[in-house]
């Protein structure tokens, strides 16, 4: 069955003022209503009608039988067992409390380092464009029944958020991306934790040469960190750390200097906060494991993933390698040289989607290859617009999926809404092999 939701005005307007809420407070970590009624009460952000389907669309995949009330807020369970309810309350991503008690997510989402409600913990770590929410990346583990030592695979791992929410679930990671920045942005956010008394230990040297050499050549300060330490976590730590300073000369014309001891700091607090969490929540985190690779030739065997989650490159429309530039550049990466393998960045024209296209056949035939038997693929992705014209990307990735073996199973319209967006609407594709 496909499940298909539409949008009006009104939800349109919910949604701008819920957005305006969530950038100037904390609106959302507000404490639980102590008049709340039923089992169970949606998070105060949810305000998306996507959001909505999901939220139900995880009860059904825990098992639950539910009627909504209260203006689609509250819901009761109709088969009610206290197995249920824990695991409604551990692992769901839209409910704030069961039977009036805290869920973990809830507990999660207030270690939170910004004034972003969608950037806790290390997710707000690096710029990047294009970000999974990672509330709704929490919905779809759950949906599509992935369990504790379960192992989720992504192609296009970007900026790791798939990869902090299914080590917070206690599901493996595998992850790949043909771009250097990303690999080391999910490693960060996910390995730093395992070594943050060295990170903390070693943090006034790195002030120190960054003071003495103020705005210094990369050169400098990375041959400094490789010679500080042999451990790859700590080095990664440090190398995003300049890398989010950067960004903020480069995008935002901020004091490179003063940017930088702010967000050691921050960075620092929001992995503290990681191993805060773990520890009130009793977690036992997913092993992640990020790497440097093309997902049009993956290196894994055939029907060796449990599921997988993804976001193709919406590179028709962005160029990621220029949107970037900066950072690759200070890592010493030709980004002359890059553009010939990023799928959809290479050629121009009618040519260039032609290649983008051919290029995903290939991933999306690897995702089907390597996806176990009966088991699930998400695709999030939307329709862009290149020269003029609109990209039927969705149509094209459903008609594709399906002539290799895929099974349509679910499809939920994603509205997106903001300045800075390529496109307004995604489409959440959830494909059963």
């Amino acid at each position: 069955m496909i499940l298909n939701i539409e949008t009006t005005n009104q939800v349109k307007n919910k949604e701008d003022i819920m957005l305006e809420r969530a950038e100037n407070n904390f609106w959302a970590y507000e404490a639980e209503n102590k008049n709340i009624s039923k089992d169970l009460s949606l998070l105060d952000n949810v305000q998306f009608i996507y959001e909505l389907s999901l939220a139900e669309l995880e009860l059904k995949a825990f098992g639950a039988n539910f009627e909504t009330t209260n203006g689609l807020r509250e819901f009761t369970l109709l088969n009610k067992s206290e197995k249920l309810k824990e695991a409604i309350r551990k692992k769901t991503a839209y409910f704030k409390t069961v039977d009036k008690e805290s869920t973990d997510y809830f507990d999660i989402i207030k270690k939170n380092q910004t004034r972003s409600v969608n950037q806790y913990l290390t997710h707000w770590i690096y710029p990047y464009k294009g970000k999974f929410h990672p509330q709704m990346i929490r919905a779809l583990l759950n949906i599509i029944g992935l369990k504790k030592g379960d192992t989720v695979f992504e192609p296009f791992s970007g900026s790791g958020t798939t990869a902090l929410e299914a080590q917070l679930l206690g599901i493996n990671f595998l992850g790949i991306d043909i771009s250097p920045l990303c690999a080391i942005q999910g490693r960060m956010k996910t390995e730093s934790i395992y070594v943050l008394d060295n990170i903390i230990k070693l943090k006034g040297k790195v002030i120190e040469n960054v003071i003495a050499s103020a705005e210094g050549t990369e050169q400098n300060y990375y041959k400094f960190i490789e010679s500080l330490s042999d451990d790859e976590k700590v080095k990664n730590f440090y190398k995003l750390t300049r890398l989010v300073s950067i960004s903020d000369k480069s995008r935002r014309n901020k004091n490179f200097e003063a940017s930088f001891m702010k967000n050691i700091n921050l960075m620092i607090a929001s992995v503290k906060d990681l191993v805060e969490i773990k520890k009130k929540l009793n977690l036992t985190l997913g092993d992640v494991q990020i790497e440097i690779g093309d997902a049009r030739n993956i290196n894994l065997s055939d029907n060796s993933v449990d599921g997988i989650i993804t976001s193709p490159p919406y590179s028709i429309a962005l160029d990621y390698v220029k949107n970037d530039e900066h950072s690759l550049e200070d890592l010493g990466f030709n980004v002359s040289d890059m553009k010939n393998e990023f799928i959809g960045v290479r050629s121009a024209g009618k040519s260039k989607v032609d290649f983008y296209n051919q290029d995903m056949k290939k991933a999306y035939s690897e995702m089907y290859r390597i996806l176990k038997p009966n088991k699930f693929a998400v695709i999030v992705i939307g329709n862009a617009t290149y020269q003029s014209k609109e990209i039927k990307t969705v149509e094209f990735t459903i008609d594709y999926m399906e002539s290799i073996g895929f099974k349509l199973y679910k499809n939920i319209n994603k509205i997106i809404f903001g300045l800075y967006n390529i496109m307004k609407k995604e489409n959440i594709l959830i494909f059963r092999k």
